[in-house]
């Protein structure tokens, strides 16, 4: 049970939502408007003309967003602004560095989607191993040919990057019967002891897996991590799972690896430059599936997400420390 918060320091402060699922009259917005404060809904499907966010931000306090590109230019046209909190783990929309200088709290809520994902990952092995798509087609236009996927019992599932998630998709790897192999910069070894990983190097992983999942934050440092470079040292009957950010992945690499037939399949729940584009080479490849970021989508990841984010924001609203910091300069800077 989380702890209650008392009144808020600011008087009738603005609230703008922009998280797609969030609407008037839900929870979150009934949890906002019993603290005192005002909410102006506006969802992200995608697009935004020139300067929309930026009218939006006017005069507003705080922020519970999805995966709206808070630019520096957004923000520094945003003076009132306190606080941004994201329904979700990922905050490479945010420029954190310009919120830092502005003196804005950028919050997040990882784990509320710990278990969406890892289902939605395993849900995208199960699609590829047993070549799911291409068969639901073959039946939808008339044919009935049965093609034959492989069993993931007995498989090498690796993980690049163990954390939270990866782990989640380890247990139920594990409970399928097969092996795991992953790789992390701080790998968690008492994990490993109790679940029965083993942890590697990146490039063993790479080598060894039958599945490679991806698990990482996207940053300039794992922007196109999996490159045509790695993906050229998977085994060809591998399959590439992606349920992190699209950019940690080379697109064009990957379409190239499948059309010649060099993996298997793969199965991707996040694309760079969402929503995929309309004449996209991976919407032409049948061992490709694409679900729209679905990850954590599901009602329990929805309704934590939301009550978590407008949490953070009642805290910092109140002066008080949120939860899930990512910029926590900020707060120091705050410190008498």
């Amino acid at each position: 049970m989380l702890p209650e918060i008392e009144e808020v320091s600011v008087p009738d402060p603005r609230v703008l939502v922009t998280t797609q699922y969030l609407s008037p009259d839900d929870e979150v917005d009934a949890l906002l408007r019993t603290e005192g404060c005002q909410t102006l809904h506006s969802p992200w499907s995608g697009h935004r003309e020139p300067g929309e966010l930026a009218g939006l931000l006017s005069g507003v306090d705080a922020a519970i967003v999805g995966a709206d590109p808070f630019t520096a230019a957004v923000l520094e046209a945003a003076p009132q602004l306190r606080v941004i909190s994201r329904t979700g783990v990922g905050y490479d929309a945010i420029d954190v560095a310009a919120a830092a200088k502005l003196g804005i709290t950028v919050c997040n809520t990882p784990g509320v989607n710990r278990n969406s994902v890892a289902e939605t990952t395993l849900m995208l092995m199960l699609m590829s191993a047993r070549r799911a798509a291409e068969n639901l087609e073959d039946v939808r236009v008339g044919n009935w040919r049965r093609l034959p996927g492989v069993e993931l019992r007995g498989a090498t599932l690796g993980l690049i990057g163990c954390g939270r998630i990866g782990q989640a998709v380890a247990d139920l790897a594990l409970a399928f019967g097969m092996r795991v192999l992953a790789y992390d910069p701080f790998p968690d070894l008492d994990f490993a002891q109790r679940a029965g990983v083993d942890f590697a190097s990146a490039d063993e992983v790479v080598e060894r897996s039958d599945f490679l999942s991806l698990h990482l934050a996207l940053s300039d440092e794992t922007r196109h991590w999996l490159n045509a470079e790695r993906l050229a040292r998977m085994k060809p009957t591998a399959h590439v799972i992606n349920t992190a950010r699209g950019g940690v992945l080379d697109q064009a690499a990957l379409a190239a690896a499948l059309a010649e037939g060099k993996l298997a399949g793969a199965g991707l729940d996040v694309i760079e430059g969402e929503p995929l584009a309309a004449d996209s080479p991976l919407r032409q490849i049948p061992n490709c599936v694409v679900t729209p970021h679905i990850g954590g989508s599901t009602v329990q990841a929805r309704r934590r997400s939301g009550i978590e984010a407008a949490h953070n924001v009642l805290r910092v609203l109140k002066g008080e420390a949120p939860r899930n910091v990512v910029n926590p300069q900020v707060l120091q800077q705050a410190v008498p």
